[in-house]
């Protein structure tokens, strides 16, 4: 049997119980860390807490050449991902795959930033619209490109009144920044003839999950000016604020209330 099984949002502590005696009872135990990342462990420190060796997969060993699936054909397999298991397109996939080829299949979930966001903001979950990645730009033909798709994502929900939440790209060692990931919003917005979002109101979320989360919120120009500190970082573009997540906005990200009130419905 193949078990997805999901590590939570920091460090090796978040694994669930049902997750640990999962992990303790496998077969074999893989890890992918590309798509999440738990930036207060390791795999080492994974295997010290679990009591099992914890070997780390590549992304070209997760999506392109899986030959370890048929591993868990007459074996227990616990793969490893940071947050909860299906969140990400590409553990669905695999899932897919393995129960095409008769391995059954269970999944074993855990927290994702998807669902601390709303905790940790105020902001409520069910007025979160579609969310989207912004990823670094890229050069092609000597030109700097930089993707249009999360500021359309952000502008269709804005129309709406609904909340965006913004994942930041992670490229090996290297983790956007929410400043870096505001300057992508700012820079297709002017591109597009939009000068005024440096004033719409964000909200950046750092390491959440740890003792030394932070969240703030302000306009666009005064966030991209704060230092968030070490990754993982996740922007938010809120809609329309009802009176109770403005007053979150205050208490628990430092919001000042005369900026809330402009966005208040």
């Amino acid at each position: 049997m193949l078990f997805f099984v999901g590590l939570g949002l920091f460090d090796e502590l978040d694994i669930s119980v049902r997750g640990l005696e999962v992990v303790r009872q496998a077969d074999l135990v893989l890890a992918e860390f590309y798509t999440s990342r738990l930036m207060g462990s390791s795999a080492k420190r994974l295997s010290q807490l679990y009591g099992r060796p914890v070997t780390l997969l590549s992304r070209s060993d997760v999506e392109e050449s899986p030959g370890w699936l048929s591993e868990a054909r007459d074996k227990d397999v616990a793969f490893l991902v940071g947050g909860d298991p299906m969140i990400s397109t590409t553990h669905l996939d695999l899932r897919l795959r393995a129960e095409e080829m008769g391995i059954p299949t269970r999944v074993i979930h855990s927290s994702t930033i998807a669902s601390a966001v709303p905790g940790l903001t105020g902001l409520q979950n069910y007025r979160f619209g579609r969310s989207a990645s912004i990823p670094f730009p890229y050069k092609a033909r000597g030109k700097r490109i930089v993707p249009e798709t999360p500021y359309m994502v952000f502008s269709e929900n804005r129309r709406q009144n609904l909340h965006t939440l913004l994942y930041l790209d992670i490229q090996e060692d290297h983790f956007m920044t929410v400043n870096q990931g505001i300057e992508c919003l700012l820079e297709v917005a002017v591109a597009g003839g939009e000068t005024e979002l440096g004033q719409a109101l964000g909200v950046g979320v750092a390491r959440a999950g740890s003792d030394g989360c932070m969240v703030r919120a302000g306009t666009l120009s005064q966030l991209v000016e704060i230092d968030f500190g070490p990754p993982l970082h996740i922007l938010v573009m809120p809609g329309g604020l009802h009176f109770m997540e403005a007053r979150a906005l205050q208490v628990l990200a430092k919001a000042s209330p005369e900026l809330v009130r402009r966005f208040e419905i």
